[in-house]
């Protein structure tokens, strides 16, 4: 028996400081399976949260901390965002 499961991810945008890009993936990896991070403009701080439908809440406020240390600014999605 062949079982398939599918998963709606949630999408969320923001823009960083360049140097806090890696702090920030290194964050989100510490917590397995909650959250994917990429980096679509590194030069311009640009990155995409792929996150777990339940854990929405639990990434919501670890970006919440993580503003108290520096900016996390949302941002809307990019038009050239390009699909995996």
């Amino acid at each position: 028996m062949c079982v398939v499961y599918s998963l709606k991810t949630i999408e969320r945008y923001f823009r960083v400081q360049r140097k806090n890009i890696a702090f920030i993936k290194f964050i989100l990896e510490a917590y397995d399976g909650m959250a994917v991070m990429r980096t679509l403009d590194p030069h311009e701080g640009v990155v995409e949260l792929i996150i777990a439908p339940d854990f929405e809440r639990e990434v919501t406020e670890i970006l919440d901390n993580l503003r108290d240390e520096f900016e996390v600014q949302p941002i809307e999605p990019p038009a050239d965002i390009k699909e995996w």
